[in-house]
């Protein structure tokens, strides 16, 4: 049974190739938007493929979580940040550790899309 709690493998792919990756979450008021955002740690040789043009992929990148809540009337608008509040951050050190911090925030693999899918103003 599927519950959600694994990567779909483009997007496990994606996170691999440091690519962010965003996830619309339940906020705490209806006047509040929030999303919890992954993005992979970039290291010395992904600068150097960047800067040669190609896209380096890493199984063993480590992860900055951050989850951030938004003002909904705001959220559209150039003063997006007045208002928003970080609910919480974490580090994970692997894959195995990133899967960890998002149980541990009740936050499933699957929800996770690319930035541009979502309304998120980051």
């Amino acid at each position: 049974m599927d519950d959600g709690s694994d990567w779909p493998m483009d997007k496990l792919t994606a996170l691999r190739l440091g690519k962010r990756l965003v996830a619309e979450v339940p906020a705490s008021f209806p006047a509040r938007r929030a999303f919890v955002d992954v993005t992979p740690q970039q290291s010395t040789p992904d600068v150097h493929a960047r800067d040669e043009g190609w896209v380096r992929s890493d199984i063993e990148r480590s992860f900055r979580l951050e989850h951030w809540e938004y003002d909904r009337e705001r959220i559209d608008g150039f003063d997006y940040d007045i208002g928003a509040a970080l609910i919480g951050s974490a580090d994970a050190a692997t894959e195995s550790e990133l899967m960890t911090v998002l149980k541990a925030w009740g936050v499933r693999a699957d929800l996770f899309v690319y930035p541009w899918d979502t309304d998120d103003p980051k």
